[in-house]
């Protein structure tokens, strides 16, 4: 969680669960235990020893460099297999992190950065982490020591995985104990299989440091936080309804499952405990998930509605044949909007019905882990040209789900922004700069391709975001009210509004090239468009139908934006899910009736 939901500490503290001030961190990790011979602590601890107790103190203040050595990490259960393509996942890499405080905050300079490790070895650790702000305190009984804690997720560049940790560690006149890693949250695992908890001990190295970039870099921290949404614990929504008219939500979900809930009711962000198996996680609004497919919702739309509304609505018409060069001769007809509504007509692995469509027929087929693995952009092409081949019917009739359009669909954006801005465009950093940035996302951390010399490549449209839940929720609230923020339009309002509608999304499950009756269409449990799911939700309080519109990613990520103004965004885990179990009940609609209860629609 951060500091600043109501000043600092007294917003942390409202955020915190009771549980969190059990005792204070020197009770689950006391001076000794940081300062003395270090040896693999035996299991992670209560997040109580990452956070402020009751009676804490202001910290030292503190800026300079830590630099972070290399730990082996354990794990629980026992990870099967740890090294992914010659990379080790109980590694957790060297890095170097530059830290300032502000106040009773501990900022990272690299706040929301993908973090390398700081020189490649053998074997090389599986994980980037991405630092974000923390707390300095005092503790009684500590003597001299401050304490610090940060927020860090293992995230890698090879996938859309996150692991959600803290470490702390102690300090005075420039000495710096061990830093004590645990990690107890995640979202969903695809290559790591397992759902596992990894803890361990680094030692660290300490230097100060007096630099003016500080200066510049704590001017910027605090306007970031000025940005931020307004925010309240999750007790003060449901205080304002009768007993029980939230209970559930985040279904249908099971709630093993979820890794945080939270909405967006007139303006306010309404933040859930993120349960972990060592008690709630101290800084819920720092977590950076892995959203998966939720970044088909968000690279590519909010990239061509920016250009719609910059260069005209013409880019949705582009083909993909003229901006990529080596692809079968059929992405000559492929238009952008065919591969952002995943009716490319390619990626001929499955069935070839049509009447009735079932749009996830041969999803993984054709060496799709070998697709998916293959570090840099030629080899993801050169793995689309192999594998993949035409359907026999057109672009735009029938769609039939492939990551790999959403891939070669942000290549061929990139492209076509390099072509009339110059060589040096970049899809995402446009992102950045004209979207994010102007609605308050100062960071947006995200895989890209390897290239030659590790260097990163072009962003990946079909996953890779790893945003925080405050992030998801300012994006939604953009295309919510049509693209446009305070006054100023950032994304093509007309087109931004029919999407919302569901304006010509497709029935995924029926041949578009025949005639879609209006009444099917009704019926159709799901709707889909340029990277949005439209559920269909019947209302409990009038029976009418709506198709809701909503980003979607594997692990049941959800972010759903509702007629009345509210917004849901659930995250999770339920991927590689153990035999026997199931991710959700079979109620689909819970939450949606919550939502209509806040706020009839």
């Amino acid at each position: 969680m951060s500091g600043w939901f109501v000043a600092a500490c007294g917003a942390l503290t409202f955020l915190c669960a009771d549980s969190l001030f059990a005792g204070p961190a020197a009770l689950h990790l006391p001076v000794a235990a940081l300062t003395g011979p270090m040896t693999a602590p035996a299991s992670p601890v209560d997040h109580a020893a990452f956070t402020p107790g009751p009676d804490a103190s202001s910290g030292a203040a503190l800026q300079g460099v830590l630099e972070i050595a290399e730990a082996r990490l354990q794990s629980a259960p026992a990870l099967q297999k740890p090294m992914i393509d010659g990379r080790d996942a109980l590694l957790f890499p060297a890095i170097s992190l530059m830290l300032f405080s502000d106040g009773e905050l501990l900022v990272p300079v690299q706040r929301g950065s993908m973090v390398r490790e700081a020189a490649a070895k053998s074997p090389r650790s599986y994980w980037r982490v991405i630092p974000q702000p923390g707390r300095i305190w005092r503790e009684p009984g500590d003597g001299e020591w401050s304490r610090a804690a940060l927020p860090l997720m293992l995230v890698n560049d090879t996938e859309n995985h996150a692991h959600q940790g803290v470490a702390t560690f102690l300090y005075r006149d420039g000495t710096v104990s061990a830093l004590r890693l645990q990690f107890a949250q995640h979202t969903g695992p695809y290559l790591l299989k397992q759902h596992v908890v990894l803890w361990g001990s680094a030692a660290l190295r300490w230097s100060n440091e007096a630099s003016e970039a500080f200066a510049t870099e704590r001017a910027a921290a605090r306007r970031e936080r000025a940005e931020r949404l307004p925010v309240k614990p999750w007790a003060d929504l449901v205080g304002q309804f009768p007993a029980g008219t939230l209970e559930g939500f985040g279904g249908p979900v099971l709630p093993r499952w979820q890794v945080l809930n939270a909405l967006v009711h007139r303006g306010t962000l309404y933040v859930q405990d993120s349960p972990t198996p060592y008690g709630p996680y101290p800084y819920p609004l720092e977590m950076r998930f892995g959203v998966r497919s939720v970044m088909k919702s968000i690279a590519a739309p909010l990239a061509l509605l920016r250009l719609a509304e910059t260069v005209g609505p013409y880019v949705l018409d582009l083909r993909i044949g003229d901006y990529v060069s080596g692809l079968d001769a059929k992405f000559g007809r492929i238009r952008f909007i065919d591969a952002a509504n995943m009716a490319s007509g390619y990626g001929g692995l499955g069935s070839l019905v049509t009447q009735p469509n079932n749009p996830y027929a041969g999803y993984l087929e054709g060496d799709y882990d070998g697709w998916y693995t293959a570090p840099s952009s030629a080899q993801k092409l050169a793995a689309i040209r192999r594998n993949l081949k035409p359907y026999p019917w057109e672009p735009g009739t029938v769609m039939r789900y492939r990551d790999q359009d959403y891939f070669l669909l942000g290549v061929a954006i990139d492209a076509f922004l390099k072509s009339v801005r110059g060589p040096d465009a970049d899809l995402w950093r446009m992102l950045e700069s004209e979207v994010f940035k102007p609605i308050g996302i100062h960071h947006a951390p995200a895989v890209r391709t390897r290239e030659i010399s590790e260097r990163d490549g072009v962003i990946w449209a079909n996953a890779g975001y790893y945003p925080t839940v405050e992030e998801l929720a300012k994006i939604a609230l953009l295309v919510q009210a049509g693209g446009a923020h305070q006054g100023r339009q950032i994304l093509h309002g007309p087109l931004t509004r029919e999407l919302l509608a569901a304006r010509d999304a497709l029935v995924p499950t029926v041949d578009g090239s025949r005639q879609v009756e209006a009444a099917t269409r009704s019926a159709a449990p799901m709707l889909y468009r340029m990277g949005y799911w439209f559920p269909r939700y019947v209302s409990a309080r009038d029976g009418a139908i709506r198709h809701l519109p909503s980003m979607q990613g594997s692990g049941e990520n959800r972010v759903t934006m509702y007629p009345n103004g509210i917004i849901a965004l659930h995250m999770g885990k339920a991927s590689e899910l153990p035999t026997g179990e199931r991710a959700s009940s079979d109620d689909a609609d819970t939450t949606h009736r919550i939502v209509e209860r806040l706020a009839p629609f």
